[in-house]
């Protein structure tokens, strides 16, 4: 998402901020939504960057707008997939050749929007941990030797490693042939290892096919179009189908943290 939002934004004003009319429930936005408003207007667009899940597009004059897109939020510069689930809208100075807003669509509701200063900004860099894609292998050992967690569960707490969600979470421990209900302060350096390059790998493919877009259609990206990584995933969603790594084990669902994980026995034995 991010990819696709920067090339238009940076380096462009918002002119003007406004809350599009939605009957549906409304998103959680800080400041109040007059203040919200308020605090974007004129401001320049300096950077568009990812922390963990949430986009930060940097602002001059030491704020930040911070979207978390949570399970169905859409960071658009197109045409929303619905009229009736649209919630803000950007207009952007005029620039030949790129587009002359963006928006933030929500079918559930879920997303949140906050203006942050630098050392608000700061201090929700500081609660979160570091990025998976700049992980050493010595950082995910120190990181998981002081968890029991199942390791799975531990990947999803962003406080330990900041952006791999559910779907991720899965096809890396798959990758790495490391069962997902293993402790974290289980795993040898050698499972470390294989952890910390299954990860790079997976996450580098998602963000090169533009996300997982399931049967619901939900994700898309800032171009509204789906992402291909689904059509790559080793195990998830695979119920029951043959294991592509091992060719024997049929893929098995658990929940763990209340969510979906999809493992094979076989290649991922304790």
């Amino acid at each position: 998402m991010v990819r696709g939002l920067r090339p238009h934004l940076v380096n462009r004003a918002i002119v003007r901020s406004e809350f599009c009319r939605c009957t549906r429930k409304p998103i959680d936005v800080q400041p109040a939504r007059r203040s919200f408003l308020r605090q974007l207007r004129n401001r320049d667009i300096i950077s568009v960057s990812r922390l963990g899940k949430r986009i930060v597009v940097a602002l001059n004059r030491g704020l930040s707008l911070i979207i978390e897109p949570r399970m169905t939020g859409l960071l658009l510069i197109t045409d929303p997939p619905t009229q009736e689930h649209r919630r803000l809208r950007w207009t952007l100075s005029p620039c030949p050749g790129r587009v002359d807003a963006f928006e933030f669509w929500d079918r559930r509701g879920l997303g949140t929007l906050r203006v942050m200063n630098a050392d608000t900004l700061q201090s929700l860099r500081n609660r979160l941990g570091p990025d998976p894609l700049e992980m050493t292998v010595d950082d995910w050992q120190v990181r998981l030797a002081v968890t029991r967690r199942p390791v799975k569960t531990a990947l999803l707490d962003q406080t330990l490693v900041a952006g791999i969600g559910n779907i991720y979470a899965s096809e890396i421990l798959h990758l790495a042939r490391i069962s997902p209900s293993s402790p974290g302060n289980s795993l040898s350096s050698s499972r470390v290892g294989r952890l910390a390059q299954a990860c790079r790998d997976v996450l580098i493919a998602a963000i090169s096919h533009e996300g997982s877009t399931l049967a619901d259609g939900t994700y898309l990206n800032a171009l509204s179009r789906r992402g291909t990584y689904q059509n790559h995933h080793r195990v998830y969603q695979k119920e029951n189908r043959c294991c592509p790594t091992c060719r024997r084990g049929p893929i098995r669902r658990i929940v763990q943290a209340q969510r979906s994980t999809f493992y094979c026995p076989r290649c991922q034995r304790r």
